[in-house]
């Protein structure tokens, strides 16, 4: 098989979800050799991660001023959240631990991004029922954030992650007009990541419709096209149709009543928080 048929099918199958033998028949190929090849060529893109995947730190500026112009929120550079990609059981002992809250098994995929819909770091090594706080701390942008490597910059997260001077949630109950206008243009800033979610998930279907293929190959898969988004978004392709609806649509709400974090306040640090509400919101509120 050429190269350009080896990613041709590679695509197709991102496009058709679970329908391998479709893919194949397609083709005229065998379900293993293009089951072989999928796994081949998605391993190779996903080794793009590096290039494509990144904090733009030379730049991080001009980031930080396009999230401040969604909202005017300001010092952050990005917004993280985590989402549920669809698997087969993995099998063994262990299986039980990809079955999430919904009761199907999933990978929980943790990203961060920009106001331009694109993922800057990926971890896609977790099992569903992990928590999104606990895949935060257990990745390598935690430990930058934790080093101090964006100082005086911050991410912006929902109430399932620790409030940090590096991590800014939202008020679970705001009083007064300074509180509210935080929770406002955090939770509108923060939408990005809930967008990108969307549009990646509709421009590859696999993502939703579920991956019936080995654990380090779905895993492959989800960087992989998490590269290829970026590439389409670099070059302002047009974004997928709205009218594709997701099996298992992504729902902030119901994520941040359920898992709320909640360590009695002994991991959370307001420091920055207060000082955006005292310094920066209230005097909008006076202007």
């Amino acid at each position: 098989m050429s190269p350009m048929n080896k990613v041709l099918i590679t695509l197709r199958f991102y496009a058709l979800g679970t329908m391998l033998i479709s893919v194949a028949d397609m083709f005229g190929v065998s379900i293993s050799c293009a089951s072989k090849t999928i796994r081949d060529v998605s391993y190779v893109i996903a080794e793009l991660s590096s290039i494509f995947i990144q904090i733009p730190v030379h730049n991080i500026k001009d980031t930080k001023m396009k999230m401040y112009e969604i909202a005017r929120f300001p010092l952050v550079f990005g917004a993280i959240d985590c989402t549920h990609v669809r698997i087969q059981s993995p099998g063994g002992h262990d299986s039980e631990m990809f079955r999430n809250r919904k009761g199907y098994f999933s990978l929980n995929v943790q990203a961060l991004v920009n106001s331009e819909l694109q993922f800057m770091d990926i971890v896609a090594r977790c099992p569903g029922s992990a928590h999104d706080s606990h895949i935060f701390r257990n990745s390598r942008l935690f430990a930058r954030l934790e080093s101090g490597e964006f100082q005086k910059m911050a991410i912006l997260g929902d109430s399932g992650y620790a409030l940090k001077p590096y991590l800014l949630t939202s008020i679970s109950n705001p009083v007064g007009r300074i509180q509210m206008l935080y929770n406002e243009s955090q939770i509108r800033t923060r939408n990005v990541v809930e967008r990108s979610f969307g549009v990646w998930k509709r421009r590859f279907p696999v993502l939703s419709l579920g991956l019936r293929l080995q654990l380090k190959t779905v895993q492959a898969i989800i960087v992989a096209t998490a590269v290829l988004h970026n590439i389409c978004r670099e070059m302002k392709e047009d974004l997928p149709n709205d009218n594709f609806e997701l099996t298992e649509p992504h729902n902030e709400t119901e994520d941040i009543i359920e898992v709320e974090y909640n360590d009695d306040g002994r991991d959370q640090d307001s420091t920055m928080r207060d000082m955006l509400l005292n310094n920066y919101f209230a005097r909008l509120v006076t202007d």
